[in-house]
């Protein structure tokens, strides 16, 4: 709607997690090489913590496209809050060895597949990679050990699969109860939102990702951005969304402050409505 007005060929700040808007901040590329070393170094399992929108599943996807081929298929599971059971035929399915009866199989039928799919793919020189979204949504207890569990399943000695539990802080707390499952993780990554610079930065990354060619958010608009939304992407985005559609219905030249602060409190009423 806004975009001719502010010339740009497209909405800049989209809260999708399309990978080619990605900004490369110290933390998320750090996180990223973490990742990636755990995984081409056949870790058994790695953790991902950070809060709601900073930006984790983006990182999943992004490693899902640059990870070599020999690390696919990447499983993302991405509503996790089912029984064990069912968690394990899920997993089965999407590597590829789903019952053939169509229903939930038993726990050691859907061990069994996974097993062969395992062994298959260790024998074509390949290494399964499984992501499983909001780990900390998992039933507690049984389904963590099942994991666990298929950490055993190795080939050459080192884990026929690797592991990525992705999810909020509190995750951290689940796993220190898990000691059996804490050390078998291979990197422990936290990803923190953006810094002041870093919220500048992203700005102008998204901004001129949609074809911006001139000033459009001023400097004292992005330090308010920034202490209104504590460097958090998915916070940036929307507050930056919803500005640039009233600058467009006000005709304004430029967004600073003033126009970010009167989002915000909009954004408020409406939430409290």
């Amino acid at each position: 709607m806004y975009e001719a007005y502010w010339k740009l060929r497209e909405r800049p700040f989209e809260c999708g997690v399309d990978p080619r808007s990605y900004y490369p901040a110290e933390a998320h590329q750090g996180t990223l090489l973490k990742l990636r070393y755990a995984i081409e170094n056949q870790r058994g399992a790695a953790l991902l913590c950070g809060g709601f929108g900073t930006g984790k599943t983006l990182l999943v996807r992004l490693l899902a496209e640059q990870l070599p081929a020999r690390f696919q298929p990447l499983v993302h599971l991405v509503f996790p809050q089912m029984p064990a059971g069912d968690l394990l035929a899920y997993l089965a399915a999407e590597l590829g060895a789903a019952s053939v009866t169509g229903a939930v199989p038993p726990v050691a039928e859907s061990v069994a597949r996974i097993r062969r799919k395992l062994d298959e793919t260790a024998s074509a020189g390949r290494h399964i990679v499984v992501a499983i979204d909001d780990a900390q949504l998992l039933e507690h207890g049984r389904t963590f050990e099942m994991l666990r569990l298929l950490l055993n399943f190795e080939s050459g000695g080192r884990p026929a699969l690797t592991l990525l539990l992705v999810g909020q802080p509190n995750l951290l707390c689940v796993l220190e109860r898990m000691p059996q499952l804490d050390e078998r993780l291979g990197a422990k990554c936290l990803l923190r939102p953006l810094t002041l610079e870093e919220t500048a930065s992203y700005v102008a990354h998204r901004l001129n990702a949609a074809g911006a060619t001139r000033t459009i958010f001023e400097p004292d608009a992005v330090e308010t951005l920034f202490h209104l939304t504590r460097g958090v992407p998915r916070r940036i985005n929307r507050l930056c969304d919803l500005a640039l559609l009233i600058g467009y219905a006000d005709e304004q030249r430029t967004i600073g402050a003033t126009q970010i602060e009167a989002v915000s409190q909009e954004l408020a009423v409406a939430a409290a409505a």
